[in-house]
């Protein structure tokens, strides 16, 4: 199988490549994160402007018909960056639900503003019993003549504090954690009713927790024309991990590389520490679980668009877990050959550690996906 990048992909990897080593430099990342919103609009403008933002969406829809590959060469180069804008909250998770689930005039209104760098979108659907099982909705939204009203919380929307709009789950019919009766709304987020608590997370980018206080919406912000959303939350989120596995392979990558490069140049005692054989081990190691990681990161991404749900669900969550068991490794290793500095607001890896783990946790830690694929029969099919 070949997994060359063609000419296209190659384009957009030197494209986004080079924005991050010209503008996100360690120095200028603490900068992005002093202004208002934790991230900079001049940047995210600038990722308008190379296409970047319209690169998931159907050229009909005003984007450049990329697909799940495309949007892991972008991810991988967030991940090496450590970049803070909500390109995984608006973009591909958000935007995704958007692109699946909406009618084509809500994609005509919604898509293109999104893609010029305009609006912020945001995903509004865990909520603070559920944690991850993604059928536990307790928000409901109930009909009021020409109008839908809405009552419920959301807990850790990404992004959720600078989003321009919500796109948020409410139960319409059903119990709790039935799988059916799940609709989507597109919410105006200064909509009456709606109030947000945003807050730093612990890698220093942003969520929210929002609190839907009867909002009253029109009709037509019901997304799409289904109350059986649950399979196209479920395929976004599917989307979202994929993704996720893409940013952290770049992100082991970087801090495999700075820690080699560590390893290169710090002296103990009047020898550089690379020349003990275990520190080498240590160091070979860390590449052996970069290398399984972004194998099943490729994995994750030829899988996102499979037909057949359960084994598409059997090889996101095999990607997760191992995404989740090799960044928690390279993370912990990195730190521990730079030694204590490794964990100061002054040494780059320690930011990488953070953002590795809030990746473990987001969508599923390892025990989760792990018990998945236990109940899914294996990432080999039981009548294989």
């Amino acid at each position: 199988m070949n997994f060359d990048f063609n000419e296209e992909q190659r384009m957009i990897k030197d494209a986004v490549d080079r924005l991050v080593a010209d503008r996100y430099g360690f120095e200028q990342r603490a900068r992005y994160l002093g202004e208002a919103d934790g991230w900079s609009r001049e940047l995210w403008a600038s990722y308008a402007e190379l296409g970047l933002l319209g690169l998931p969406f159907a050229e009909a829809d005003g984007g450049f018909a990329g697909g799940p590959a495309e949007t892991m060469i972008v991810m991988e180069a967030v991940g090496r960056g450590l970049l803070l804008e909500p390109y995984l909250a608006s973009v591909v998770l958000a935007g995704g639900l958007v692109a699946s689930a909406a009618d084509e005039d809500q994609r005509a209104e919604i898509l293109p503003p999104l893609i010029a760098g305009e609006r912020l979108l945001a995903f509004a659907h865990s909520e603070a019993q559920a944690r991850y099982d993604l059928a536990d909705v307790d928000t409901r939204a109930r009909r009021d003549r020409d109008h839908w009203v809405i009552d419920g919380c959301k807990r850790f929307v990404l992004h959720g504090d600078c989003a321009d709009q919500l796109i948020v789950s409410a139960r319409v019919s059903g119990e709790r954690c039935d799988p059916d009766g799940i609709a989507l709304f597109v919410v105006d987020a200064k909509a009456v009713g709606v109030s947000r608590r945003g807050y730093q997370t612990q890698d220093r980018l942003r969520a929210a927790d929002i609190t839907l206080d009867g909002v009253r919406v029109p009709l037509v912000a019901l997304l799409g024309a289904s109350r059986q959303a649950l399979p196209l939350i479920e395929k976004a989120v599917d989307g979202a991990i994929a993704a996720l596995c893409a940013e952290a392979v770049g992100a082991m990558q970087q801090a495999f590389d700075m820690t080699v490069e560590y390893l290169k140049l710090r002296k103990q005692f009047g020898v550089l520490i690379g020349s003990f054989q275990v520190l080498q081990h240590s160091a070979v190691d860390m590449l052996v679980m970069i290398e399984q990681a972004r194998s099943m990161a490729y994995y994750a991404s030829m899988m996102v668009n499979e037909e057949d749900v359960l084994e598409r669900r059997r090889a996101i969550a095999a990607a997760k877990v191992q995404i989740n068991r090799s960044a928690r490794f390279v993370a912990q290793q990195a730190v521990q050959l730079h030694g204590g500095i490794g964990v100061t607001e002054e040494c780059q890896v320690g930011h990488f550690m953070r953002r590795l783990s809030m990746i473990e946790i987001l969508f599923g830690d390892a025990d989760h996906h792990l018990a998945q694929l236990a109940r899914d029969g294996g990432l080999i099919a039981a009548d294989a």
